[in-house]
C-alpha cells in the first residue's frame, strides 16, 4: 500500500473516531465504503474488497468502541440495564452475521447496506420531534433484539449504533444514554463478528498480504491508530450538544451513507 493511500486511511481514522464518541457507532458507517473505494488501488481483487471491507471495519469498532465507550462511561453515559440484556444477544448475532454474509452474492451486499441505513436514516428523522416513548421489553424480548441488532450490524461491518441508538432511543433511554449504550454494545458485536470473518477467511485464496482471514491489517492499524485519540473529542461534543441536535446529525449522516452504497 502506497504511502498516499496510507495518509488517506489515517485521515479516515480521524472522522471515524469523532463519530464513535458523538453518534455510539463503531465507524463501520464510514469505513466500509471508505474501505471499498480505497482498497482496490491498493492492487486488490474486487472480488474479496466487500468482506475485507467488513471484516477490516468491525476490526477497527472494537478500537473505536472500547475508546469511545470508556469515555462515555466516565461521564455516566451508560444505561446498565440496557447493555446487560442486549450484550447477549449481539454475542450470538454478531457471528451469524459474518456467516450471513458467506452466503450473500457480493454485488448485493452493498444493496442491503444501504436499504436498512436509509430505513434508519428516515426513522430517526422523524422522532425528532416525536415524544412518543415506548417502556423497555423485557429481558427476553431485549436479548431478541440484541440478536437481530448483531445480525444485521454485523452483515453490514458496522458497530450497531445505527440500530441500537434508535432501539435505545425509543424505549425511553436518554439520547446522550443511548450513545454511551451502543458503544459498549458495538464493542462486543465487532469482536464476535470479526472472529466470524476471520474463521471463514483462513480457506479463502488471493488475499492480501498481512491479512489475518478477511482482517487486512495495514488498513487496520492505520484507521485505529488515529481513531483512538479522536473518540473523547466526539464524546464532549454529545454532552454539549442538545437532543434534537444529535438526532439531525445522525439521521443526515445516516442519509449520506445509504446514498452512497444504493449507488455503488
Amino acid at each position: 500500500m502506497s504511502i498516499e493511500l496510507l495518509l488517506v486511511l489515517l485521515l479516515v481514522g480521524v472522522f471515524v473516531g469523532i463519530l464513535a464518541g458523538l453518534l455510539g457507532i463503531g465507524g463501520g458507517l464510514l469505513v466500509v465504503p471508505s474501505l471499498m473505494f480505497i482498497l482496490p488501488y491498493a492492487g486488490i481483487s474486487e472480488k474479496i474488497v466487500i468482506q475485507l471491507a467488513l471484516a477490516t471495519s468491525l476490526a477497527t469498532i472494537i478500537v473505536t468502541s472500547a475508546s469511545s465507550a470508556f469515555n462515555h462511561f466516565k461521564l455516566g453515559n451508560v444505561d446498565f440495564y440496557a447493555v446487560k440484556w442486549l450484550m447477549p444477544g449481539v454475542v450470538v448475532g454478531g457471528f451469524l452475521g459474518a456467516t450471513l454474509a458467506e452466503w450473500i452474492p457480493n454485488q448485493y451486499l452493498p444493496k442491503v447496506f444501504g436499504v436498512i441505513v436509509f430505513f434508519l436514516a428516515i426513522k430517526m428523522y422523524l422522532s425528532i420531534h416525536s415524544q412518543a416513548k415506548r417502556a423497555m421489553p423485557g429481558a427476553v424480548m431485549t436479548t431478541l433484539w440484541g440478536s437481530g441488532i448483531g445480525i444485521v450490524s454485523s452483515l453490514a461491518g458496522i458497530g450497531g449504533g445505527s440500530l441500537s441508538v434508535p432501539f435505545l432511543n425509543r424505549h425511553g433511554v436518554e439520547m446522550r444514554q443511548a450513545v454511551g449504550s451502543s458503544s459498549v454494545c458495538g464493542l462486543v458485536i465487532a469482536l464476535s463478528g470479526m472472529i466470524g470473518f476471520i474463521l471463514h477467511g483462513f480457506s479463502v485464496a488471493g488475499l492480501p498480504k498481512y491479512s489475518i482471514g478477511y482482517v487486512y491489517l495495514p488498513a487496520l492499524f492505520a484507521i485505529a491508530s488515529t481513531s483512538m485519540l479522536t473518540t473523547r473529542i466526539g464524546a464532549k461534543l454529545a454532552v454539549r450538544l442538545s437532543t434534537s441536535t444529535l438526532k439531525k446529525v445522525f439521521s443526515i449522516f445516516l442519509m449520506l451513507v445509504s446514498t452512497s452504497m444504493l449507488l455503488h
